[in-house]
């Protein structure tokens, strides 16, 4: 009788189907991560436009440019994903929506939550 084998089984994850709780858990891993890392851009802006006028004026000529606007998006959606996600497992921890069925659609709602409020942000603030 042969033996199994022991190697290690390669899982191509963009081949397994994963149900939409943990795309939303994983959208907000990465949604924090890129805010942390926005850190840095949000205090020089900050800096800037807190050492004189001209400084002031030269943080919202960069934060009117085109390409800036449209780049926005994305810490916008971030920001917007990564506290609707939050309060949903705040939610879980506490015992509220731990039933499959609940979950899947409280991640739904995160999911779409988080795109129609960055749409409107974005329409509304920029």
């Amino acid at each position: 009788m042969p033996k199994p084998s022991q190697r290690p089984v390669f899982l191509n994850l963009l081949h397994i189907h994963m149900p939409m709780t943990v795309l939303v858990s994983i959208a907000h891993r990465l949604a924090g991560l890129l805010l942390a890392l926005l850190i840095p851009v949000v205090l020089y802006l900050l800096d800037v436009s807190l050492r004189s006028q001209a400084g002031f004026d030269q943080a919202i000529h960069w934060l009117r440019l085109d390409q800036v606007r449209l780049l926005l998006i994305v810490p916008i959606w971030a920001l917007l994903h990564h506290l609707l996600a939050g309060l949903r497992y705040l939610l879980i921890d506490i015992g509220i929506g731990i039933e499959l069925a609940t979950a899947r659609y409280s991640a739904r709602l995160v999911t779409f939550g988080a795109l129609l409020l960055t749409v409107l942000v974005y329409g509304l603030v920029l």
